[in-house]
């Protein structure tokens, strides 16, 4: 079951970086107001239940998915020690 929260991880790790890269420009990509269209999925539904102004969102859609994360790692881990 850890490997759900592997590729959980990862895809976190390269949405977010693709969030970064076109938010800020970095590498010369120009900003995007789209840059964070991977992290929407892999954060629901907490950024639809912590909606608010542009910097709290901004903090929302970074954070969404870290608490889906912790909330998938616990799930595999319970289910895990339930196994053996």
């Amino acid at each position: 079951m850890k490997w759900v929260v592997r590729i959980f991880t990862a895809l976190y790790v390269i949405a977010l970086g693709l969030f970064l890269v076109g938010t800020f420009g970095w590498f010369g990509q120009e900003p995007d107001p789209m840059a964070g269209v991977f992290l929407m999925p892999l954060g629901m539904p907490w950024n639809l239940f912590f909606e608010g102004d542009d910097t709290f969102g901004f903090l929302v859609a970074l954070m969404a998915p870290a608490i889906n994360l912790g909330i998938l790692w616990m799930v595999c881990d319970l289910v895990e020690s339930r196994e053996d």
